[in-house]
C-alpha cells in the first residue's frame, strides 16, 4: 500500500485538509466561538493553523493534554461559550479524556478536536496511531469521524461545524462536549484556499429553554402551604428568584455556595451539615414537602437527612432542565423537567401567590440557623465573623469560612474536590454579595483543579483556587508557563490573575474522616490513602518561577491574598494547618458545639 505523501496530488490535498480546517474554525468564530486551547503537536497542524490564523479567538497553547482539556473547562464556565480543544493523535487524544468526563457531568460545552492518521496508517504499526473512533464512548454530546477531507464534500463542511457547536451547546441533554476526529495527511503545512460559501445568518450557541409547562407549575404550587425546604446546589436558578420562592413558600433556603444564593436573606440557612448532624435537630426539622434545584450538595449529612424525610412520607421534587437523574439516594418522586428560574417565578405569579407554610416553621429554622453560625464562630475564634486575633493559627474550618469574605469584589472562588469544597460548603457564612464558586463536581475527582482554575482567570478574571496540597501537586504541570505568551481575548476587559490557595496539611485530609482511618494500622493507613508527599509545596512553586507566599496565621493570610490577588497572573499561598488527625478532631468540636447550641434553640 503506497502513503500519498509526496507526488502532484499531495500538494493539492494539503490545500483541501488546510482549507477545510478554515472552514470548521471561521463557522465557530460567526457562532459566538471566542476560545480555543491548543496542544502543540505535529498531526494537528492544519487546524492549530486555522485556530491561530483567527484575531478573535483567545488562544492559549498548553503543554499537557490533561491540563489543557481542564484549562478549557474554566474557560468554558467563566465566559459561558463553547471553547475548542486542539491535539494531536494517539496518547495526546486519551489524555484529553479526564476532562471530557468532566465536561460531560458538569455540562460544560466543549468542542473536543483530535487530529488522526489517516486510514491507510491504521493497522500498520504508524506512530503515534491508536483507535480513536469512539475514543471517548459515551461521555460525550455527538461525536463524527468525517474521514480525510475530500474537495467534493466542501458543502457539507459548514454543516458539520454548526452541528457540533449546537451539539454542544443545545443538544436534548444540555452542554456538554462534543468529539471530531479529524484525520490529516502529509503535506500538513498548506494555505487555504477559498472558503465554501457561509449561510446568510450564524446562529449563535444558546441554552434557550421552553416556558415551564402547566402541569409542572402545578405541581410545585401543589407543595406550598405545608412544612418543606428548598436546597439549591450549582444551576439552582437566579439567585434573587430562588430566594423570593423560598421566601413566598415560608420555607427555609438550604444555600450550597455554588448555587451564589448563600446570601444574608433571612431565610437562607447556611449550616445545615453542622446541625443536621445531631439526631434531636433533625427530627425537630424533619419537613413534609423538599425542592430540589440545581446539583445535589457534597454532604452526605444532608443527603442523609433527605433520604429519612423521604422515607417518612415527604414529597421530594428536583427541578431539572436536562432530565438528569441525579438522585443517587432514590429519594426523588417528580423530576420536573423545566428552567429553575422560569419555574418558580411562574409558581410565585399563578393564580395570586403562594400560601406560606404555617409561621413557626421559619422561625425555628431561622433560630437553629443563628445558633449555630453562633458557635461556628466561638469555636474558630470569630466574632460576627470575623477573626478577634488575627495573630491565630490557621486551620481548615477557619480557611473555609474566611476566604470567601477576603476575596476582592468580582472574584471567582475554585475549590477543589475532597476537603476544600466541603469546608467552604460547611463553614461559608452568608454575605451580602457572595463571590461566584465553582467546583469540578461532575465527577467529583481532584484531578485538573489548578488548570480550571487558570482557564477561568484566562477569560479576564481574578481567580482564587482553593486546593489541597495532592490536588495541587496532582496537576503541578499547570504552572508550566510558555516563554511565548497566550493570545488574550480581545474582548475580556478584565485583568487575569489567579492565585492558588494551597492548604498544606501533608496528605489526603478527606481520608481521615472514613472509616479506613481508624479499621486500618496507622502505617498502612499512611501509605494507601493519606499519601504523603515528599516535594515541599512552596519549593515546587518557587522552582516554576512563581511567586509564593508561606502563610500560617489570619492576617498572613489577609496580606498575602492583597499582594496577589489580581496584582499577579500566577500566585500560590502555601497555607500551614494542623496535621489531619487535628483537623478531624476540630471538625468534631465544631460539630458536638453547633449540635448544643442547636438543641437549645429548637426546645
Amino acid at each position: 500500500m503506497s502513503v500519498p505523501t509526496a507526488g502532484p496530488g499531495a500538494a493539492d490535498h494539503g490545500v483541501v485538509q488546510a482549507t477545510f480546517a478554515a472552514t470548521l474554525v471561521d463557522e465557530w468564530v460567526r457562532g459566538g466561538v471566542r476560545a480555543a486551547v491548543v496542544c502543540p503537536g505535529s498531526r494537528s497542524t492544519p487546524l492549530a493553523l486555522a485556530l491561530a490564523g483567527r484575531p478573535e479567538l483567545a488562544l492559549h497553547v498548553r503543554l499537557d493534554e490533561r491540563g489543557a482539556g481542564f484549562f478549557a473547562i474554566g474557560l468554558a464556565v467563566a465566559s459561558g461559550r463553547p471553547v475548542v480543544v486542539c491535539t494531536t493523535s494517539g496518547t495526546a487524544a486519551a489524555e484529553l479524556h479526564p476532562a471530557v468526563v468532566e465536561a460531560h457531568h458538569g455540562r460544560v460545552p466543549l468542542l473536543v478536536c483530535t487530529a488522526d492518521r489517516p486510514p491507510e496508517l491504521h493497522h500498520v504499526g504508524a506512530p503515534q496511531t491508536i483507535d480513536q473512533h469512539d475514543l471517548y464512548g459515551r461521555a460525550v454530546r455527538w461525536a463524527v469521524d468525517p474521514g480525510s477531507a475530500e474537495p467534493g464534500a466542501a458543502g457539507t463542511w459548514r454543516s458539520l461545524a454548526r452541528r457540533a457547536l449546537a451539539e454542544s451547546s443545545d443538544g436534548p441533554a444540555g452542554p456538554g462536549p462534543v468529539h471530531l476526529n479529524l484525520a490529516f495527511r502529509d503535506p500538513l503545512v498548506a494555505r487555504p484556499g477559498p472558503l465554501p460559501p457561509a449561510p446568510t445568518f450564524a446562529a449563535p450557541p444558546s441554552t434557550a429553554l421552553r416556558p415551564p409547562a402547566p402541569a409542572s407549575v402545578a405541581a410545585l404550587r401543589a407543595l406550598a402551604g405545608r412544612r418543606g425546604v428548598v436546597v439549591a446546589g450549582a444551576g439552582a436558578g437566579r439567585p434573587g428568584s430562588v430566594a423570593a420562592f423560598a421566601r413566598a413558600l415560608g420555607w427555609p433556603l438550604l444555600a450550597d455556595p455554588r448555587s451564589g444564593c448563600r446570601t444574608t436573606a433571612a431565610e437562607v440557612a447556611a449550616a445545615p451539615d453542622t446541625f443536621l448532624r445531631d439526631p434531636v435537630v433533625a427530627a425537630a426539622l424533619a419537613p413534609e414537602a423538599v425542592v430540589l434545584l440545581g446539583s445535589p450538595w457534597s454532604s452526605k449529612v444532608l443527603a442523609g437527612w433527605l433520604a429519612a424525610a423521604a422515607g417518612s412520607g415527604a414529597d421530594v421534587v428536583a427541578v431539572d432542565p436536562w432530565w438528569r437523574w441525579v438522585d443517587p439516594d432514590r429519594v426523588v418522586g417528580l423530576t420536573l423537567r423545566d428552567d429553575p428560574t422560569a419555574l418558580v417565578g411562574a409558581a410565585m405569579t399563578t393564580d395570586g401567590g403562594l400560601p406560606p407554610a404555617p409561621g413557626a416553621w421559619l422561625r425555628r429554622w431561622q433560630a437553629v440557623e443563628s445558633a449555630a453560625q453562633r458557635a461556628i464562630d466561638v469555636e474558630l475564634g470569630l466574632a460576627d465573623g470575623r477573626p478577634t486575633d488575627r495573630r491565630a493559627a490557621l486551620n481548615e474550618p477557619l480557611v473555609g469560612r474566611l476566604l470567601p469574605e477576603l476575596l476582592p469584589a468580582g472574584t471567582r472562588l475554585v475549590a477543589a474536590s475532597s476537603m476544600p469544597v466541603r469546608d467552604v460548603e460547611w463553614f461559608a457564612p452568608p454575605l451580602d454579595r457572595p463571590p461566584p464558586v465553582h467546583a469540578n463536581r461532575g465527577a467529583n475527582g481532584i484531578d485538573g483543579v489548578c488548570s480550571t482554575a487558570l482557564g477561568m482567570a484566562a477569560a479576564g478574571t481574578a481567580v482564587v483556587g482553593l486546593v489541597g496540597d495532592l490536588a495541587f501537586l496532582h496537576d503541578v504541570s499547570a504552572l508550566v508557563a510558555s516563554a511565548v505568551p497566550d493570545r488574550p481575548d480581545p474582548g475580556a476587559a478584565g485583568r487575569r490573575s489567579c492565585t492558588l490557595v494551597v492548604v498544606d496539611n501533608g496528605g489526603g485530609g478527606i481520608f481521615s474522616f472514613l472509616p479506613q482511618a481508624a479499621a486500618l494500622a496507622p502505617e498502612r493507613f499512611e501509605a494507601l490513602f493519606g499519601t504523603p508527599q515528599v516535594p515541599d509545596v512552596a519549593s515546587v512553586a518557587r522552582g516554576f518561577g512563581v511567586p509564593t507566599e508561606d502563610v500560617g496565621t489570619v492576617s498572613e493570610l489577609e496580606s498575602s491574598l492583597g499582594a496577589l490577588v489580581g496584582r499577579v497572573p500566577l500566585g500560590i499561598v502555601r497555607t500551614r494547618v494542623p496535621d489531619r488527625r487535628a483537623n478531624v478532631a476540630l471538625h468534631d468540636r465544631v460539630a458536638a458545639s453547633v449540635a448544643s447550641a442547636a438543641r437549645a434553640a429548637v426546645g
